[in-house]
């Protein structure tokens, strides 16, 4: 089988280390750099929806709500409002043995509410300029990065970038070609 004129140098996202990416599509080094950020993926996500839980459960009258419910409405550590109320910045009433209630108000002028992560289910399309000019060529992209105009087609298809055609020039922009290729090593 012929291999690829081309080599893909990556940093892994895990570890940092250098490595030579096998496709398009590669961030990790290794399956263990991989399985470990796939865990941290799951494991924020799971803390998320507990977060999202309390503070469903938090009722909008009260004023004094426990350290948990702050550190999910927050999105701060635990230790940080046990920080504020130790040095007095925050009032605090403990009702009883590991019971302790902060104001939140005092709360809402020290801190931030927790942000919301962005929905990307809705995300906007990009303007494109699909002016020749602002565009390669298949065959420029070919000649440039050393590869086969038929790989070309395949990325274009496998990560939906726009093209135009005009007479028999396929054009597609410069910007997302180059996103694309830019770990790209032509040998």
């Amino acid at each position: 089988m012929p291999s690829a004129k081309y080599e893909i140098k990556r940093r892994c996202k895990e570890c940092g280390a250098t490595f030579l990416a096998k496709t398009l599509d590669s961030h990790y080094c290794s399956k263990k750099c991989s399985d470990t950020a796939y865990n941290k993926r799951r494991a924020d996500e799971s803390k998320r929806q507990q977060m999202d839980k309390i503070i469903s459960l938090v009722p909008d009258g009260r004023d004094y709500i426990s350290v948990a419910e702050a550190e999910a409405l927050f999105g701060v550590c635990k230790e940080t409002i046990r920080r504020l109320i130790r040095s007095g910045k925050v009032q605090s009433i403990n009702i009883g043995k590991r019971l302790t209630r902060v104001s939140k108000s005092e709360l809402m002028q020290r801190l931030p509410l927790r942000e919301e992560p962005i929905d990307r289910s809705r995300a906007l399309p990009k303007p494109y300029h699909l002016e020749p000019e602002d565009c390669y060529t298949i065959g420029e992209i070919a000649e440039k990065f050393s590869i086969a105009e038929s790989t070309v087609y395949g990325h274009i298809r496998k990560y939906s970038i726009p093209i135009r055609q005009i007479g028999r020039f396929v054009y597609a922009p410069k910007s997302e070609i180059d996103h694309l290729y830019k770990d790209v090593v032509t040998l």
